[in-house]
């Protein structure tokens, strides 16, 4: 019985070449999409699955309200790793790491800057890294060692055989290598190839053994039976046991929601990448389901060419259930070769893939999870797609089929068919839309008036002498004709980090206490990125005469709300400080939000940026080989790297910019696969509407009156599935654009173009196949009459 099946449902297969390919394809299609979006979910619910402990470990979260908002900040007092792990019953272990440091390692004639962090030696024992050589146990041998990764050994020694051997730092220090860990894989928290000791950055910032200065992450491991709401009680006011006047509240976060959920508003958490996780996940599915309307569609269509072999097979006794399993049977045999099909599709595009998503993903299909998925997937796009099908045509009267050897199909089926094509062209058209309003959104955003320039504006690493030697370098820098200005900064423009709620001024409430970014900078700050002085000066060119003097932003300017801002006074732990200019609001940190209030300080005590400002330049290699050539002979020891601030600006928008063309990519396949399915039903048509055809041609109807008569009836469906689109479109994406503070607004334009594309789409489908109908001799569609 499984034979025959099997034989039947082949030559029916390869009967209708055709159509069999149009199924197949499509749904191949859809699974390849499918499975390309699981392979990127998989990538992003798998974070760190590299720390088999990731249950039990967590980062200090610090929450802080000024003026009755409330930040969190994962920033935290150097001292609290220590004492929570001697205080508080369920803390297992503490460890303190840096930010991130980029230093310059040398040996030899080789000179490379490589990523890493300062942690506490207790890290390592928290987040157990694969070690290739040394102790994990003890990974620091002294005071000035450190471990490396595989990558960073094999780059500058040719092998992990390592141990004992010494790499200068920052042309200062020796660095005794006491260990090397394998390399970590991309979908990790951590981005590091070096660790040291804690201890050394400690002695060179003196600063973090107060409470009251934030300038370092913590990171908790629990008891693995640990009362997780306990500890975070005991936290909550742990700052007030040990110091006053101080606001901050403490908890721990766990590392299974760092990837998914690390976004907070107002002090709530708020849905991080896991709406975008979910979002795709919603894609892929309905995709699928786009996939699987053709499937029906098309069986429904062809159902009166099967009409005769359900008679016959009924009246050989073939029950109604026997008949379902059999199109059942069809329909997930042709689901499994979609599957195989859709194996070689993903294999071919997976490369371009990972370009996109800037990842490594890889198609293991040898893993039994991805089988099972992969599996999965095609038995319910098999069951989903031929149920229908399988049960229109197992309901045909054998005695009807059979006397006239074919039966009208009714409208049932056809308002059925109507109504799936509805569907997948309103969910095509709601992608097509929400598609062109993210990048909207994005553009809109990278348009706005960031209140400096940030076109030809370079930044460097302030390593070596930069600092001492500034002066001269600049003065070398803009001799070379091709640079106008530079200057040194504590942070990049596009992220001022510092800032502090411990200022006040003449008028100010002594409850209310408000969070100001603060920067210091070199006189020529301004100048060099484009900023505009609203009112009062500059700093002067020598620093020394602006010790006691500030520049502050125009936000900052209003808090203040003196008539004449200029001369005014703020105070900080007990220094005055006189406002001498005013600059224009300009936008960092959130590119999505208004300026907060700032106060520059004309200090470069804790610089770590040389920010140059290029001339208009048409030869841009060459202007870089001159800059290359002062770097390189006024801060020699030290390699010439560089970046753009327009570069970095772009990245602020990377998670944004993947959203945009992944949404354009699936609109593209969606309307793709919808147009298979629809390009299968006007060939249908057409085939059932030959006879029809041809007498109207007889009776002189013209070529393009017969194509626009099969055209209108699809064009129709389509224009439907815009009226049901547009509001659904219009909801979720402006939904989506509440979260953004700075946002478009939905214009009308948008929905009238992504319409009319549709039905251009739609029409260029149908009218293949309306106008090869057409212009056919009617001779040979009347023969038979």
């Amino acid at each position: 019985m499984f034979k025959n099946y099997l034989k039947t449902t082949f030559r029916s297969l390869w009967k209708n070449k055709g159509y069999s390919f149009l199924n197949i394809f499509g749904l191949a299609i859809g699974i390849a999409c499918a499975a390309l979006i699981f392979l990127w979910v998989e990538d992003e619910m798998s974070y760190n699955d590299y720390f088999n402990n990731k249950e039990n470990l967590y980062k200090i979260k610090d929450q802080q309200t000024y003026d009755g908002n409330t930040f969190t900040f994962d920033a935290t007092p150097g001292p609290l790793a220590k004492n929570i792990k001697a205080e508080i019953p369920g803390i297992k272990n503490t460890a303190r790491a840096t930010w991130g440091n980029q230093s310059l390692f040398s040996i030899g004639d080789k000179t490379i800057f490589e990523s890493g962090v300062y942690v506490d030696s207790s890290f390592l024992s928290m987040f157990p890294l694969r070690f290739i050589n040394g102790n994990p146990a003890a990974p620091f041998s002294e005071l000035y060692s450190m471990v490396i990764s595989q990558k960073m050994a094999e780059k500058f020694f040719g092998s992990t055989d390592v141990i004992g051997k010494s790499l200068k730092v920052d042309n200062k220090q020796d660095y005794v290598i006491s260990g090397v860990f394998k390399d970590l894989p991309e979908n990790v928290s951590f981005k590091f190839d070096w660790l040291a000791p804690f201890k050394i950055y400690e002695e060179q910032n003196q600063w973090l053994q107060q409470w009251g200065n934030n300038g370092v992450i913590t990171y908790v491991q629990t008891e693995s039976n640990a009362n997780i709401a306990s500890i975070n009680k005991k936290l909550y006011n742990y700052l007030d046991t040990k110091t006053s006047g101080l606001s901050a509240k403490f908890s721990i976060y766990p590392m299974t929601r760092w990837r998914m959920y690390d976004s907070f508003k107002n002090g709530k958490e708020i849905p991080g990448r896991i709406k975008y996780v979910n979002l795709f996940s919603l894609i892929a599915w309905i995709i699928l389901l786009i996939a699987c309307i053709n499937f029906m569609n098309l069986s429904t269509a062809r159902s009166e060419q099967r009409a005769r072999e359900v008679g016959v097979r009924k009246v050989l006794g073939a029950g109604k259930g026997k008949l379902i399993g059999q199109f059942m049977g069809e329909a997930l045999v042709m689901a499994l070769l979609s599957a195989v099909l859709a194996v070689a599709i993903v294999s071919g595009v997976l490369p371009a893939f990972n370009s996109l998503v800037e990842k490594q993903l890889t198609l293991n299909i040898f893993n039994p999870v991805h089988i099972f998925s992969l599996l999965s997937i095609a038995l319910i796009c098999g069951v989903i797609a031929g149920s229908y099908p399988a049960f229109y045509l197992s309901s045909f009267n054998p005695v009807k089929v059979l006397q006239g050897l074919k039966i009208k199909t009714g409208n049932s089926a056809a308002f059925i068919r109507k109504g799936l094509v509805i569907l997948q062209f309103s969910i095509s058209i709601i992608l097509i839309i929400s598609t062109i309003i993210i990048y909207r959104q994005i553009n809109h955003v990278k348009s706005r008036d960031l209140g400096y320039n940030k076109e030809n504006l370079m930044y460097l690493e302030a390593q070596g002498v930069i600092k001492p030697h500034f002066n001269a370098i600049k003065n070398d820098l803009i001799s070379t004709g091709v640079v106008k200005d530079a200057t040194l900064s504590n942070s990049l423009v596009l992220s001022l980090g510092s800032n502090t709620g411990d200022f006040a001024w003449p008028g100010k409430d002594p409850q209310k206490q408000v969070l100001i970014t603060v920067e210091g900078v070199s006189p020529d700050y301004i100048s060099t990125m484009g900023m505009q002085l609203k009112a009062g000066r500059d700093f002067y060119p020598d620093s020394k005469m602006d010790s006691g003097n500030v520049i502050i932003n125009e936000t900052m300017a209003h808090l203040i709300n003196s008539k004449n801002v200029i001369g005014s006074t703020i105070s900080r732990s007990g220094q005055n400080l006189t406002v001498t200019g005013v600059i224009k609001d300009f936008v960092y940190s959130d590119m999505y939000k208004p300026s907060a209030p700032l106060i520059l300080f004309s200090d470069t005590s804790n610089i770590n940026f040389l920010t140059v400002r290029l001339n208009q330049t048409k030869n841009l290699p060459a202007a870089i080989s001159k800059i290359q050539e002062v770097m390189k002979a006024d801060n020699p020891g030290f390699p010439f790297e560089y970046k753009f601030v327009d570069q970095q600006f772009a990245q602020l928008f990377k998670t944004e910019t993947l959203i945009g063309k992944l949404s354009g990519v699936f609109s593209i396949l969606a309307i793709f696969i919808s147009c298979l399915g629809l390009f299968g039903l006007a060939a249908y048509t057409a085939e059932r509407r030959t006879k029809e055809i041809g007498i109207r041609k007889v009776l002189g109807a013209s070529a393009s009156n017969l194509a626009g008569l099969l055209s209108v009836d699809f064009l129709k469906l389509v224009a439907i599935s815009c009226l049901i689109a547009f509001p659904l479109a219009w909801w979720m994406m402006n939904n989506w654009l509440k979260d953004y503070d700075y946002r478009i607004n939905i214009h009308w334009t948008i929905f009238l173009f992504a319409g009319l594309l549709a039905l251009v789409i739609a029409m260029i489908t149908v009218s293949f196949q309306a106008i090869k109908a057409a212009i056919a001799n009617p001779v040979n569609s009347l023969r038979s009459e």
